[in-house]
């Protein structure tokens, strides 16, 4: 293993691992609204697939990514409107989203399988620092979305933990009832979180096809969304050890792409199998934990509420 190939896996741990900060940040928002959204993989692959296709009618690859983020937010919104305005179960309406948007996706992609892409967000090269040995390519020579999602993992933080809004949104996931006594629009919290989750899921969807992998193919998201679910689950509902956990899992879908090329002799069923094996020992992990002290979920996650039975 030579310092080139060392170096090529940490820059591709910082990619996927940007990949899901984007999808666990959108989820985590739905969350602490007190909303459980199981279609990450649904609406990653939705703003997969329209994002390649903004990219190939409209060349510009700024325009198919906001597309992607509408697409995310529209396909979310269908869920929020389920659950938080007709009250259906939110696992159910999750499950059935990720059929849906994987289905779409897999609908409307297939006159481009094959397609070379139209647009592609070429990686960032910031003057002096991506020339740095070992730092500058891992942290310096990444693409715009990996930025995209540092900064959205700051403002997340920010706005979760110091201002109003943030403080009506997690109280909306505690305590409904106490939120909507307040005069918050419980209803309009809930929507709008489930809607920028959505939009943040559907940009990781286009970080694959604009980015990662600039192609269309069906089944590209390949069970990553699901990651993204567990990872809130790992951070604790936390923005900042949700990007460490970001970084691990993203190191485990490196090292899949990338132990064959270091001449280990590995079975590629049991590297794909790594990142999902991970997944299941981490959350035995946190039911073990769970036991011994309270749950770090809010209040209200998974509940729907009913203003006239308040």
């Amino acid at each position: 293993m030579n310092e080139a190939s060392l170096i090529g896996l940490f820059v591709a741990t910082v990619s996927f691992g940007g990949l899901l900060y984007l999808a666990a940040l959108g989820e985590l928002l739905a969350e602490k609204a007190g909303v459980l959204n199981l279609g990450v993989e649904g609406m990653m692959a939705i703003g997969a697939v329209t994002a390649f296709i903004a990219g190939v009618e409209l060349e510009n690859p700024w325009a198919a990514l906001v597309v992607a983020m509408i697409s995310g937010a529209a396909l979310a919104s269908v869920h929020g409107f389920f659950t938080v305005a007709l009250g259906a179960e939110q696992v159910v309406s999750g499950l059935s989203l990720t059929i849906l948007g994987v289905g779409l996706a897999a609908y409307l992609g297939k006159d481009y399988v094959g397609l070379p892409p139209g647009a592609e967000l070429e990686p960032v090269q910031w003057s002096g620092l991506s020339d740095l040995p070992w730092v500058g390519p891992i942290f310096f020579s990444q693409a715009p979305l990996v930025y995209l999602a540092l900064v959205m993992g700051v403002a997340v933080s920010l706005v979760l933990s110091n201002t109003r809004l943030g403080l009506a949104l997690r109280a909306a996931g505690e305590s409904a009832s106490s939120t909507d006594s307040a005069g918050h629009s419980v209803l309009g919290l809930r929507l709008s979180a489930v809607a920028a989750g959505g939009a943040l899921a559907g940009a990781s969807g286009a970080y694959l096809t604009l980015s990662l992998t600039p192609q269309w193919a069906e089944g590209l998201t390949g069970g990553r969304g699901w990651i993204a679910v567990a990872l809130v689950i790992f951070g604790a509902w936390r923005p900042g050890r949700v990007a460490w956990g970001a970084l691990l899992f993203g190191g485990t879908l490196a090292l899949k792409t990338r132990l064959q090329t270091f001449g280990v002799d590995f079975s590629p069923i049991i590297l794909s199998m790594l990142p999902y094996l991970l997944t299941l020992a981490i959350l035995l992990a946190i039911s073990v934990r769970s036991r011994k002290r309270p749950s770090p979920a809010p209040a209200g996650l998974g509940l729907a509420y009913r203003r006239e039975e308040r």
